[in-house]
């Protein structure tokens, strides 16, 4: 049975279809699945680093509306005036992101990232300039360097229509938050596919043990690629007959893009910072993306680490900076792969069923994933040394 449900979000009024036989959803880990050795934080989130806050607006309208904003905002103050270290690694370059060339020349990040489509990508940077210009103590600011980054949702949004208005990036960005993180289909991850199923937002963190120095790696995901699904080692897109080159006389989602954001609290510069970033791409591997020729990969990394921020206007002609040396960087890089491991998978638990533009996307079937999960004993993994956690 199907029921038209009559919802308000904020500014956009829609009509979602729900099937009630959809399967139950949680997240990796609720299932048995875990990634890696590392510990996660509270809230195996993005925002398990300090400071860090997400907001998300999603866009459900009508049979052709499926598309949102997704908002990470570093830290709570004005990041323009107090800007944080920042890298940008790219897989690759198959995007239309804004704002990657100055963080790769500056090596440092002044709004929030905000997350969305392709053609919505100057409308929301337009919006996010505006929001910038009218923070307190910016009134004098002539450039901002705008960062948006972009999945193409396409196949179930009708992009054209380039829905994102103004009134929904403010939404996203004043309603983002601390805490729980929402995932799967919302956001910038409303109309994503991935790997086969429906895409969506991800999130997962690690923290690492107090003899590594303790910091916090939290990821946040928009997946909307393709390749052929790998869980733990295990053939999962094999094993149910959906993945990329399966069958040629039937089309497949091979391009698309992924969006990778990283945060530490970590005392990182931005040349470690690309380290870092760099990093999340062997979980992009793992999961079985092979980045398409259509497909933009991208990941960009920032540290919150109060002594490396970069004040706007400074009376100092040097800065001196903390960096761990690069013999300390190895637990990071584990926690990077771990935790972006973890957020692209649960992009996938987390998502449901979805309708538009005419076409239906599945997604991920859980029962039959975790038989296959059970089959190639990639489950519940998650027994480790007391070592471990020193």
């Amino acid at each position: 049975m199907k029921v038209k449900v009559i919802l308000t979000m904020g500014f956009v009024a829609f009509v979602a279809t729900i099937t009630n036989a959809q399967e139950k959803r949680g997240r990796a880990r609720d299932f048995g699945v875990y990634t890696g050795i590392l510990s996660t934080g509270k809230y195996n989130a993005i925002t398990d680093v300090a400071g860090v806050k997400v907001g998300h607006t999603t866009l459900i309208k009508g049979d052709s509306v499926r598309t949102g904003v997704t908002a990470i905002i570093p830290h709570g103050g004005n990041v323009f005036q107090d800007k944080v270290p920042a890298a940008i690694y790219v897989g690759n370059g198959f995007g239309k992101s804004m704002g990657l060339s100055q963080i790769k020349e500056l090596g440092n990040l002044e709004t929030p990232i905000l997350l969305t489509n392709t053609l919505n990508t100057p409308l929301v940077a337009n919006a996010l300039i505006d929001h910038m210009l009218l923070q307190p103590g910016n009134e004098q600011v002539k450039s901002v360097n705008a960062m948006v980054g972009e999945t193409n949702d396409g196949g179930l949004n009708d992009i054209r229509g380039r829905h994102v208005r103004a009134e929904d990036v403010l939404k996203a960005i004043n309603e983002a938050k601390e805490g729980m993180v929402s995932e799967g289909c919302v956001g910038a991850g409303t109309g994503t596919e991935a790997l086969g199923y429906k895409g969506g937002i991800g999130t997962s963190s690690r923290v690492l043990p107090a003899s590594k120095g303790g910091y916090t790696v939290g990821v946040l995901v928009q997946s909307n690629f393709g390749g052929v699904l790998q869980i733990n080692g295990a053939p999962v897109g094999r094993e149910l007959n959906n993945f990329y080159l399966m069958d040629k006389s039937k089309p497949y989602k091979a391009d698309g893009s992924c969006m990778i954001i990283i945060a530490t609290d970590a005392p990182l510069s931005d040349r470690n910072l690309e380290r870092l970033a760099k990093r999340s791409y062997i979980a992009f591997g793992n999961v079985g993306a092979f980045s398409s020729n259509g497909s933009g990969d991208y990941a960009v990394a920032f540290s919150t680490y109060g002594k490396n921020r970069i004040p706007y206007q400074s009376k100092n002609k040097v800065r001196n900076i903390d960096d761990l040396n690069n013999d300390e960087l190895s637990p990071l890089f584990m926690a990077v792969w771990e935790a972006t491991e973890e957020a692209l998978l649960n992009s996938l638990f987390m998502a449901t069923d979805t309708n538009g533009n005419g076409r239906e996307v599945k997604a991920l079937p859980i029962k039959k994933t975790l038989e296959i999960l059970k089959k190639y004993n990639a489950l519940h993994q998650n027994t480790l040394p007391k070592a471990i956690e020193k």
